[in-house]
């Protein structure tokens, strides 16, 4: 569906992540300052603390205590109706010309001098395996080639209940982590530092009302449920994995790391870019049957730093390659019974496309180590090596409606003796 162009008195540039088409939500603080909530516009970030304690917020007249927070979480609690309510007292603000923001200047805050927080407090923490294109790389690579897809992938979203202690906020620093490997041809494993450090492009969404235990969540009615999405890198140490996770699943081999943009875009705001998924064969069973568009047209792209900050793109995706949509994967996940919580997070899986440039992992870029990719600096990577930052950012963009998430990074630093 397509929305009229609305235009902001804050100037921006046109490929501006943060139009007011967007206004994501984050958790900002100003030189060691308390942590509050504000919404990002152009190179400006709103403290909506600031604004509700000017009794701006006429329409959704939200305390202004729920802006002084570490964390979303209180606002995403309050609820569809009121958080819609509050978009458009934003959006009224940010696009009159005779709005009373305009008198509050300090309640416009340079992007450039904010530190960015963990916008939520994860409570609980899944991650998908939604690609049909990455989970046939991956099958053509460890399995049979003519069967890489096992059994039920195209019946069932495949996911794992993960960790939640180590979801980090983008640009916080990574150790590379220790562990068990076995070496080629090896009948005993060794332990020590991962030499297979993969980044794996994601998306994630966020839970923002929660479910009694016992309840199902229907696939029409999953988007009740999703208050936003952020970008996703989920870091996988690939020589650790392969070695222990038959017959559990991954363990000691994800649960080290996973970054996520500090920014939480609202479901609300990818409307204009709805497209519909590929067609699912064989057909789903019933409480896995969506209607309408809910798949989303979002470009995603992979860098790679090195140490002097020269940056290679090794990767240009889209989210809408999704073989299993989000609704799908949260209808699926509660069919059991199994609750939900504000502040959960689900990760997409990796996004690979039908392209190699398309593929969201260095296991499917490099093929497993055997075709290294070439850097700017005339180097070549496998995996990520120490000192590495990966960068990954994502954006929808139509009809002159831009809407984009920022960036994720994190540079790995060596593994601590």
């Amino acid at each position: 569906m397509a929305k009229h162009v609305l235009k902001s008195w804050i100037k921006y540039q046109e490929d501006c992540d943060f139009s007011i088409h967007n206004l994501p939500y984050g958790v900002f603080s100003v030189n060691d300052g308390p942590k509050k909530i504000g919404v990002a516009i152009g190179d400006y970030v709103v403290d909506l603390f600031a604004v509700a304690s000017k009794g701006l917020l006429t329409k959704s007249n939200i305390p202004k205590t729920i802006f002084k927070n570490s964390f979303l979480n209180p606002l995403m609690a309050l609820g569809k109706g009121k958080n819609a309510e509050l978009r458009q007292d934003i959006t009224k603000l940010l696009s009159s010309r005779i709005s009373k923001l305009r008198e509050l200047p300090k309640a416009l805050i340079p992007i450039e001098n904010v530190e960015m927080h963990l916008p939520v407090k994860v409570t609980d923490y899944t991650d998908f395996y939604s690609s049909k294109e990455h989970a046939t790389n991956v099958g053509k690579m460890f399995r049979d080639p003519k069967n890489a897809l096992l059994p039920n992938w195209r019946h069932i979203p495949v996911g794992y209940h993960g960790r939640a202690s180590s979801i980090i906020v983008s640009g916080t620093p990574i150790r590379r982590p220790k562990g068990q490997q076995i070496p080629a041809n090896a009948k005993k494993p060794i332990y020590g530092p991962c030499k297979l450090l993969d980044f794996e492009l994601e998306t994630g969404f966020i839970i923002g009302r929660s479910t009694e235990l016992g309840s199902s969540i229907k696939c029409n009615k999953a988007e009740d449920y999703i208050f936003g999405m952020v970008l996703l890198n989920d870091w996988s140490a690939r020589d650790i994995q392969k070695w222990e996770y038959v017959p559990l699943g991954p363990f000691l081999g994800k649960n080290f790391a996973s970054s996520i943009s500090p920014w939480v875009v609202p479901l609300e705001a990818l409307d204009p870019f709805r497209v519909a998924g590929p067609k699912q064969v064989p057909a789903v069973l019933p409480y896995l049957k969506s209607r309408g568009k809910k798949n989303f047209d979002i470009n995603l792209e992979v860098a790679i730093k090195n140490k002097s900050a020269q940056e290679t793109i090794v990767c240009q995706s889209n989210f809408k390659y999704m073989y299993w949509n989000m609704s799908q994967q949260l209808a699926h996940h509660t069919v059991n019974g199994c609750n939900v919580n504000v502040g959960d997070l689900y990760g997409s899986g990796t996004i690979s496309g039908k392209s190699k440039r398309s593929y969201g992992s260095m296991l499917e870029l490099s093929w497993k180590g055997t075709k290294p990719l070439k850097m700017i600096d005339g180097t070549t990577r496998k995996f990520i090596q120490d000192y590495d930052t990966v960068v990954m950012r994502g954006f929808a963009e139509k009809r002159g409606i831009r809407v984009g998430f920022g960036e994720v990074s994190g540079q790995i630093l060596p593994a601590l003796k």
